[in-house]
């Protein structure tokens, strides 16, 4: 949803999470349901550029700007007129380069390295980063100007870990995609295979996750993977818990929401739940729940 509703607009988008998030996958989602679909999508890693060479990269440069520029060259931003220009890992981008980064938000118009013609550039941008950029500019290692001009809307790309479910569905795309280049038969995921995929932590996210997938498909012998394929833990079986135990949990729960809704008066407790106060009393014992004078009030502690 955050998706949809950013690409309807066309003012820049700071897209953050932590590294394998698939970042560069929102911002090409962002630009496919935009209104310059069908115009250029141009991808820029500001931490895989020299810092000597970005400057170069992004705005172009005239012939004879340097020793071996033999011919013009349009820069990135240029190249990706009328559509959208991506640029990843921001926050690792040269204060020298931030400056003319934001000359360009600020004017719609750049300037090629040894170059006096100003060349005015119709694109949406779109930047991603894993680094906390309020922290960088707090420590003035990122432009506080820029950083508002980038961030007018914002998507939280989140862990692999806070995304429940996600992870399922994302391991059986992965296959299906794996699959077709494996030469041997996968028939799938085990159900231990399941169970460890969905309790592992994934500090790698969905690239760690794609990149086991592709270890296993490998490894597997017998066309089912198994947690060993993918280098994870077997999940130790834990029996499910007893319908008397589901009970107890249930009782003691409401019993000690109970209490804190009526500031532990015992009366109005065993009202609410329809009990005596001698039921009341004796689920407490059984429960280890008392009651006992605080500094303020009654407080309910558990033992």
């Amino acid at each position: 949803r955050s998706i949809e509703n950013v690409s309807r607009w066309d003012t820049p988008v700071l897209i953050s999470g932590e590294s394998g998030t698939g970042k560069e996958l929102a911002a090409q989602a962002i630009h496919r349901a935009s209104r310059r679909a069908n115009q250029p999508f141009v991808a820029v890693n500001c931490a895989a550029i020299p810092p000597t060479l970005l400057m170069s990269e992004l705005f172009g440069y005239e012939r004879g700007a340097f020793t071996g520029a033999t011919k013009r060259k349009p820069g990135r931003i240029e190249i990706a007129q009328g559509g959208t220009l991506f640029l990843d890992e921001i926050g690792d981008m040269p204060l020298e380069s931030q400056t003319s980064l934001l000359r360009f938000l600020e004017t719609g118009r750049i300037e090629r390295l040894g170059g006096t013609e100003s060349v005015a550039v119709d694109v949406r941008v779109i930047s991603a980063t894993h680094v906390d950029l309020e922290a960088a500019v707090a420590t003035e290692r990122f432009r506080g100007d820029l950083f508002h001009r980038l961030c007018v809307l914002r998507v939280k790309q989140p862990p692999l870990r806070e995304r429940g479910s996600d992870v399922l569905l994302l391991a059986e795309h992965i296959l299906d995609s794996v699959r077709k280049d494996s030469p041997e038969h996968i028939r799938g995921f085990s159900p231990m295979a399941l169970r460890a995929i969905t309790t592992h932590a994934w500090p790698g996210n969905v690239r760690e996750l794609l990149n086991r997938i592709r270890l296993a498909a490998a490894m597997c012998e017998n066309g089912v993977i198994q947690p060993s394929d993918l280098e994870l833990d077997t999940p130790v079986e834990s029996k499910p818990p007893t319908l008397a135990a589901i009970r107890e949990a249930a009782e003691q729960a409401a019993i000690l929401e109970a209490l804190q809704r009526h500031h532990e008066r015992l009366i109005d407790v065993a009202a609410e739940l329809g009990i005596s106060r001698v039921t009341l009393f004796r689920l407490m014992r059984d429960y280890k729940l008392q009651v006992r004078k605080g500094n303020v009030g009654l407080v309910c502690v558990q033992n």
